[in-house]
């Protein structure tokens, strides 16, 4: 039964990002909202994602809640520049930088080691941190206000991630106080995921990016990159 009982915050709003004045005014809000602690819904190139700040446990805490997922899928970080992966990371790895050169902005996520100390809790990372940086406008213009937004699909866990604003607040509601819309997202597929964070590079998720296109810049078979044996 649902309470009758008006929170304090204000009602959720969607912001349409595809015209100029709502654009900014939707930027703002959202900067406002994650520097509050509060989730935004944006989209991406791949899905629309529900976001946090990265360095805010109590904000990564409610995303993961809103999204009704427990913490042993830790939450991916998006950045908005090439250069911001470089503070995240132990150590910025040839193979990393390749792959950064090679895809971002777009559907490719890395698994790497962390920084030691980055003030996060992202769910059970152990020791890893998983970065992208979208190919989407709207998503980058933000993550230069925020900085590093913890994102994950905009659905609740077990649902379809949604590829329009509309799709995310269907499942979110009121819970999402501002829903950036910036048209539908064009690849409509999450992203590729690839962990480096071991001795040798590995798909951990097959999706935008083909193993094909990562073999061909790393020197390596779709093969050799699928197997979990090693």
């Amino acid at each position: 039964e649902k309470s009758t009982r008006r929170d304090s915050h204000m009602p959720s709003r969607v912001y349409d990002c595809l015209d100029p004045q709502g654009r900014k005014e939707g930027i703002e809000a959202a900067t406002n909202a994650v520097r509050a602690g509060q989730c935004v819904v944006i989209p991406t190139d791949t899905v629309y994602g529900i976001g946090a700040d990265a360095f805010n446990p109590d904000a990564c805490a409610k995303l993961l809640a809103t999204k009704r997922r427990g913490p042993d899928m830790p939450v991916p970080v998006l950045v908005g520049s090439w250069t911001t992966i470089q503070g995240l990371v132990r150590e910025f790895t040839d193979t990393a930088k390749t792959l950064v050169e090679a895809f971002w902005p777009g559907g490719l996520s890395i698994v790497v080691p962390e920084a030691p100390s980055l003030p996060w809790n992202l769910g059970d990372t152990r020791g890893t941190v998983l970065l992208r940086m979208p190919l989407q406008p709207v998503a980058i213009e933000l993550l230069r206000e925020t900085g590093p937004m913890a994102v994950s699909s905009a659905n609740i866990s077990g649902e379809a991630p949604p590829v329009t604003a509309l799709g995310a607040r269907n499942q979110f509601g009121e819970a999402v106080q501002v829903y950036l819309d910036g048209g539908k997202a064009e690849v409509g597929e999450p992203s590729t995921i690839i962990d480096i964070s071991g001795p040798s590079p590995i798909i951990l998720r097959e999706g935008a990016i083909s193993p094909e296109r990562i073999g061909g810049v790393l020197g390596m078979t779709p093969e050799q990159l699928r197997r979990k044996d090693r």
